[in-house]
């Protein structure tokens, strides 16, 4: 089984989502090991990118604030390097075609392979284009997680078909960013999920509470977060690697 299958194998799954490199790469490195440490599951990791559409403000400037730092696609491969000398925890890449293009694909997924990384999350990629990515992230054993969304409407029975690793379901319209309510109809979107693939799926997108986290998982296999991760280390800096752990235990003990 894959380590993305273990995430998922053993119950409700939290998925953690931090950027790279705010405000460096030691803080980094601390931070995920205090969310796996705690129960993450999986673990996103954000390259940042110069115009990251689907964020909203919380993850943009953690993006300008790395960026500024003089985080580079080489150096958080080296941070991933090292995390695998003692972490099996899965973990994911999530950037934008352009980081993936402008690198090469071919040395950028073979770097990923190489490094232990286990999928990619593109969300400005269309399901009609993703060919562009599949047959590199296949021929290096990356996989291309598919994002489903309220709008994806009739094409969501043939992303499901195509998906390997896990789906990303984005439970609202808009960026990332806490909400107070997520009002979509998810439960329609799990059944058609359900009925076309064995595939898992995660709800990301607006989650920053144990109990959304809990009625988000209750719907799918897992809960995702990110920009309340995010949030607390703009809030503590290098401080923040315990806050995470903090965190990230209160939300995976909500999915017990």
């Amino acid at each position: 089984m894959s380590r993305i299958g273990k995430a998922f194998a053993g119950g409700k799954a939290f998925i953690a989502f931090i950027t790279c490199g705010d405000p460096d790469l030691d803080t980094t490195a601390a931070a995920v090991r205090a969310a796996a440490d705690n129960g993450a599951d999986l673990i996103e990791l954000g390259i940042p990118f110069s115009d990251p559409t689907a964020e909203g403000p919380v993850i943009q400037e953690a993006n300008f604030r790395a960026l500024r730092g003089g985080v580079t696609t080489d150096k958080i491969f080296d941070l991933v390097r090292d995390l695998r000398r003692d972490l099996d925890v899965p973990m994911v890449f999530m950037t934008y075609a352009n980081v993936v293009f402008s690198y090469g694909g071919d040395r950028f997924m073979a770097a990923c392979r190489d490094i232990g990384i286990d999928g990619i999350i593109l969300p400005d990629l269309p399901f009609e284009e993703k060919d562009e990515f599949l047959p590199v992230c296949r021929r290096y054993g990356i996989k291309l997680i598919s994002l489903v969304a309220p709008t994806s409407d009739k094409r969501t029975a043939m992303i499901a078909k195509e998906a390997e690793g896990f789906i990303y379901i984005v439970s609202s319209l808009g960026v990332t960013g806490a909400r107070s309510e997520i009002s979509t109809d998810i439960d329609s979107i799990v059944s058609v999920i359900r009925r076309n693939t064995d595939v898992p799926c995660a709800i990301g997108f607006g989650i920053s509470t144990p109990e959304q986290a809990k009625k988000m998982a209750g719907l799918s296999d897992g809960a995702i977060v990110g920009s309340a991760i995010v949030k607390i280390i703009a809030e503590h800096g290098a401080e923040a690697p315990p806050y995470v752990g903090e965190f990230v235990k209160r939300m995976k003990s909500a999915l017990v």
